[in-house]
């Protein structure tokens, strides 16, 4: 199948007992057994398996290429399942730009495990590579990244991870699979906040994994079920209505944020516009190898004044774009990550990587563009 025919009937199937063609919401903690051991169907207790949240898991396999998909409560669930792979005295080297939640996760959450984490400039190739040793046990990669929309060339780095002999993982959740498949690029887990593009709706908090080898994917699930951080039945449902529209949705955001970029790039009050698709993005020629078919619907950009109240000031003054954490829903939001998403990354810490406090993150939506370019001009004024 091609990819919009596949978010909509990849791993689906008609309900058996009734033929519905949506899976029903089975909104049930258990289920029964005709005798000890032998229950009626495939089920036994939602922790373990639920067939709305296969369904979904079916699903996140299908659109990403691999043999195995997990859905969780959140994406952090999603990472902190993955985490319990390893143990003390393992190490990790990670990307030096990360979303807010995953740098809390690694470095006050699992501060005292005995893991060692490695942030590091994932375009340094060498670099990266000098840095593994016998510990290291996982490579983690956001590519585009929050919020500043670093990327990483995820097909090299999958050829020094497979060298080494060591998992890559890679966080797709602002590129989607409609854009981005890096289990076909060589990584060997893929992370996603389903809450974003996939749900696309901004009513559901979830998270998933997709693991390209199936025996990996076995002991994730078991040490989901053993820790319980599952996605319920009616999130499960909103998340895989969610999918069977992304590919018509990411391609609106990616339409309107070319050309959201493109005006925040000429107007006057604006110095630096981030965003994978202009020419002038230090890593626009990866974007062009990786991400097929658009460039996405996040845009970041600073202020020439450089001050915070300016970044401030427009976002109060704003009408269309709303003003909240989140992204990747079918509205349009805007957020100021040094006072909102990333306010738990020291401040030493943002500004060495280029968090500002005049930065703003544009989650751009699939409204009319003209109306869009509107309310950023009167905000800006």
């Amino acid at each position: 199948m091609k990819f919009n025919t596949k978010v909509i009937h990849g791993g689906q199937h008609h309900e058996e007992v009734t033929g519905a063609v949506m899976p029903p919401v089975f909104q049930t903690s258990t289920f029964a057994q005709v005798s000890p051991g032998k229950p009626v169907g495939d089920y036994e207790y939602s922790r373990a398996a639920n067939p709305t949240r296969q369904a979904l898991e079916d699903a996140l396999a299908s659109i990403e290429n691999g043999a195995r998909g997990l859905a969780f409560s959140s994406g952090l669930a999603a990472t902190d399942c993955l985490l319990r792979l390893f143990k003390a005295g393992d190490e990790i080297i990670a990307m030096d730009d990360l979303y807010g939640g995953t740098y809390r996760l690694f470095t006050r959450l699992y501060k005292d495990s005995g893991i060692k984490f490695h942030f590091v400039d994932m375009n340094d190739l060498e670099g990266f590579e000098k840095l593994i040793n016998a510990n290291t046990k996982l490579v983690w990669v956001e590519t585009p990244t929050n919020p500043l929309m670093k990327l990483a060339d995820i097909a090299e780095i999958a050829k020094i991870t497979k060298k080494h002999n060591i998992l890559f993982a890679v966080d797709n959740t602002f590129a989607t699979p409609y854009l981005q498949k890096p289990l076909d690029l060589g990584a060997d887990i893929v992370m996603h906040s389903a809450t974003k593009y996939l749900g696309g709706h901004s009513d559901v908090i979830a998270g998933a994994l997709v693991i390209k080898d199936k025996e990996l994917g076995d002991e994730l699930h078991f040490k989901q079920f053993a820790t319980g951080g599952t996605l319920g039945p009616m999130d499960s449902f909103l998340v895989l209505r969610g999918i069977k529209t992304l590919h018509l949705r990411v391609q609106r955001h990616c339409e309107n944020g070319v050309k959201v970029a493109e005006f925040l790039m000429n107007h006057p009050k604006v110095e630096r516009v981030y965003y994978p698709g202009l020419a002038d993005h230090p890593y626009h020629e990866i974007a062009k190898k990786q991400m097929i078919g658009g460039f996405g619907g996040m845009v970041t950009f600073t202020f020439k004044s450089g001050a915070k109240q300016d970044a401030i000031s427009f976002l109060e003054k704003l009408k269309v774009f709303t003003l909240a954490e989140s992204l990747g829903g079918v509205e349009s939001l805007a957020n100021h990550p040094a006072l909102m998403t990333h306010a738990s990354i020291p401040e030493d810490k943002r500004k060495e990587i280029g968090i500002t406090d005049d930065l703003v993150r544009l989650s751009v939506g699939v409204e009319d563009a003209d109306d869009l370019i509107e309310d950023l001009k009167q905000a800006l004024a």
